[in-house]
């Protein structure tokens, strides 16, 4: 893509109304405009970021065997009525009347609308384990939306729910989903603690909250320092002893009944981006959802459901990587690799070669966004550390007369003359 073409509009200053970093930079980057309050439109820039999340998110639902499915934004409240959380979910749900005034409500959540899509179709325990997600923009009334998309209104959640037909293969899906999420956030060079959640409007007696380690956390957090260094690809990775990992907020640590080591204890701030719930019969008794077990008999399907914040996680990761110039990017969801910078656009020759180079990327499969504007190298270089590419390639007039260019890597500001020949190399290794 050419900066020259494209939807960026970068702001100088940091807007009065942002207080934490992730809705400065947000803002400041042309990541995403405010039209109410909690409620943002997202730009090309920040669109790409939430489709880069948004696929690591789904990668990791299909690969722990769940199926994608899309529910509807707007829900009859008469499946609510029958669960029973419609007068309890409270003025955080927004309440809605269609034309024929039939009350309706935007869905803050799916519990109930997905227990009735499974009791209407299916009949046999041997369709069970079944586990169903979609990835759908909810609205919860907030009565304080603040932090740009941290706490929003308006946001884009994966909820993923499980169905078995006993406690003993519920808790197995519990677990494969207990994973799956570790290695979602790990995959975005996120390091995430697990810790046992309050089950809320959700329901259930067994819940786990994610929080990732940032320095600009809400909560304070310890844990057990094993979290750092596991890899949570592995296959053999066992939930049960990752569930014993000492991990507590800090209203609830106590050093003095601690059970970690001090060598081993860790402490940290976190951000709270997902959170996972086992409940059992509590939608599938009130909706009388059951299977034909093996006998034949009705049997009340056990649930859980899984919620990641997708939207939540693009403040989250630019909560964790930034610097005092701007965002930067892990490759995993970076909107770009490469920023291409032209300094000259008006010398022919710096135009042939940045040309080039951006032809033989995109050929690569490399994404790179071509900065072509006639804007100064100063303004250039700080709107491309701005919004935080993992990779710089600058073409000026003295590396064209040399034959080179000069590659730069965002993290670490590490910087290297090479040959246009060399870079690509390195940039498609």
């Amino acid at each position: 893509m050419r900066l020259s073409r494209y939807l960026l509009p970068i702001l100088r200053e940091t807007p009065s109304e942002a207080q934490i970093v992730s809705h400065q930079l947000m803002l400041r980057a042309g990541m995403i405009r405010q039209n109410a309050a909690g409620i943002y439109s997202w730009l090309p820039l920040g669109f790409r970021v939430l489709h880069k999340i948004e696929t690591i998110v789904r990668e990791e639902m299909d690969r722990a065997g769940a199926q994608e499915i899309l529910m509807p934004t707007v829900q009859p409240a008469e499946l609510w009525r029958e669960s029973g959380r419609y007068d309890a979910y409270g003025p955080e749900m927004l309440r809605i009347r269609d034309r024929h005034d039939r009350e309706m409500l935007y869905g803050p959540t799916n519990e109930d609308m997905i227990t009735d899509l499974f009791r209407r179709s299916v009949r046999s325990y041997k369709a069970l384990p079944l586990w169903l997600y979609h990835i759908q923009w909810k609205f919860r009334d907030e009565v304080r939306p603040r932090f740009g998309v941290m706490r929003g209104r308006e946001f884009l959640m994966k909820d993923a729910y499980s169905f078995d037909v006993d406690f003993e293969s519920a808790k197995r899906s519990y677990d494969a989903m207990f994973i799956a999420y570790l290695r979602t956030y790990q995959r975005m060079g996120l390091t995430a603690i697990p810790m046992r959640g309050e089950t809320g409007p959700i329901g259930g007696d067994m819940s786990h909250e994610f929080q990732v380690l940032a320095q600009t956390g809400e909560s304070g957090v310890f844990y057990d320092r094993a979290f750092e260094d596991i890899d949570f690809s592995d296959p053999a990775i066992d939930p049960e002893e990752l569930k014993r990992l000492y991990a507590a907020t800090e209203d609830i640590h106590d050093p003095a009944t601690c059970p970690v080591p001090e060598d081993r204890l860790r402490q940290g701030r976190g951000i709270e981006v997902g959170q996972i719930f086992y409940f059992g019969t509590k939608y599938s008794k009130a909706m009388n959802a059951s299977v034909l077990g093996p006998d034949g008999a009705e049997v009340l399907v056990e649930m859980g459901s899984y919620g990641i914040g997708v939207s939540r996680l693009t403040g989250a990761l630019i909560e964790v990587f930034h610097d005092e110039r701007g965002i930067v990017w892990p490759e995993s969801v970076a909107p770009f690799k490469v920023a291409l910078i032209n300094l000259r656009p008006a010398d022919d020759a710096c135009v042939a070669m940045a040309d080039d180079l951006y032809a033989k990327l995109r050929d690569a499969g490399v994404e790179v966004l071509l900065a072509d504007t006639d804007d100064s190298p100063g303004s250039k270089f700080a709107a491309m550390d701005l919004i935080g590419l993992p990779w710089q390639v600058v073409v000026g007039p003295r590396g064209v007369k040399a034959g080179t260019v000069e590659l730069r890597s965002r993290k670490g500001d590490v910087r290297e003359e090479l040959s246009p020949e060399s870079a690509l190399a390195r940039l498609t290794a």
